[in-house]
């Protein structure tokens, strides 16, 4: 398809926060900055929804004053944990050390088009450096099983959306916090010690700790588009922080929110988390897929880092730290990984890309071509 490949496109999808429903953003059809982006793009969604309420899956969404939270009448909802519930938020841990608490749908999500928008707030007394861990937002197979990943399991099957407030790599270039996505068919493990970096899709920096105004997150999936804005400025409006093609999901999963505490700790409160159907237009071959039976995954990949220049500056770090080492030997240690490209190149296991795979390939051929061509 002669449209689709490295493009520039003026994008207008997102843009005001709806006037008018307080507490509710939604992409609403009004004026906004255009986002010049460089992207490898499929097929996109033209049908946004303005955040209305007849768009409004209220039987996927928590609102206050949070009816069916917990009850047997009404079991649309399920937190444990520390999570408690309050007339103003749930929260999901306490400003104190080694919580962990979550909140889970009851229903599982038919959808193939949504867009999720959460008001969060994430708050407390420690000072830079000195809160963690954060909080995880949910589009999994399995819910209310607890781990080691803000809260909830490792390996995962599904969709992650991590806000890390604590920097656990003191080699990390990141700015914290750190919204950043992952995509698991259960194979992958969230590797904590390097804040997620080998399994990220894409990140952002994104400063929503302690601040004095409303913090809101929009996750958008559709047509294997996934989006992520922030409204953190107080400004009524988004702004971009993820954007990636090529995410394949499944229907029915289930939405949730985790969030934990080890030595520091932080409030993680969520005030709303609210359901929105995207009215989209599937080609009848889309329609005729058993959209159950999909394994999470991404078609296309690239380097968790997006370019060559991390790796190589990984290695000027991996030098520094190693007197005499040379290009030959970090390229070595990276490249056990020229087996996983192997198997990545293999016809019959083309839909069995992950990101680790993709992060191997991508230092190992960049840190090559440095070789070559000095």
């Amino acid at each position: 398809m002669a449209a689709e490949g490295w493009i520039w496109l003026w994008r207008w999808g997102w843009g005001r926060r709806c006037p008018g429903r307080p507490g509710l953003p939604g992409p609403g059809p009004g004026p906004t900055t255009p986002l010049l982006l460089l992207l490898f793009l499929g097929p996109v969604a033209a049908d946004i929804t303005d955040g209305n309420s007849e768009h409004l899956k209220r039987e996927h969404s928590l609102i206050k004053p949070y009816q069916g939270v917990g009850s047997s009448s009404m079991p649309l909802w399920d937190f444990q944990g520390s999570t408690i519930l309050t007339s103003q938020y749930v929260r999901l841990t306490p400003d104190e050390r080694s919580k962990e608490g979550s909140i889970w749908n009851h229903q599982p999500c038919f959808l193939k088009d949504w867009e999720m928008h959460v008001h969060f707030k994430v708050h407390g007394t420690g000072k830079k450096n000195l809160h963690g861990d954060g909080i995880a937002l949910w589009y999994t197979r399995d819910r209310l099983v607890p781990g080691p990943v803000f809260g909830s399991k490792d390996n995962f099957h599904g969709l992650a959306i991590f806000l890390d407030t604590y920097p656990n790599d003191e080699t990390t270039e990141r700015v914290f916090p750190y919204i950043s996505v992952m995509v698991n068919n259960g194979s992958l493990s969230y590797d904590h010690s390097k804040d997620g970096r080998w399994t990220e899709l894409a990140g952002c920096t994104a400063d929503f700790r302690n601040r004095e105004h409303d913090t809101f997150l929009a996750v958008r999936y559709s047509r294997g588009r996934l989006t992520v804005m922030t409204d953190l400025e107080d400004k009524n409006e988004w702004k971009n922080c993820i954007d990636i093609t090529g995410v394949r999901l499944p229907t029915g999963y289930y939405f949730g929110a985790s969030a934990g505490t080890g030595d520091l700790s932080d409030n993680h409160d969520i005030i709303s988390m609210k359901l929105f159907q995207l009215m989209v237009e599937h080609t009848p071959d889309e329609e005729n897929i058993d959209w159950t039976k999909i394994e999470p995954s991404v078609n296309f990949l690239k380097s968790p880092k997006g370019t060559c220049v991390q790796p190589l500056l990984a290695w000027v770090a991996w030098r520094g730290a190693r007197p005499g080492a040379s290009l030959g030997k970090y390229l070595w240690s990276t490249c056990p990984c020229l087996v996983q490209l192997w198997l990545w190149l293999w016809p019959g296991l083309l839909d069995q890309q992950s990101v680790l795979i993709s992060s191997c390939v991508s230092t190992c051929v960049c840190c090559f071509l440095h070789s070559v061509l000095g």
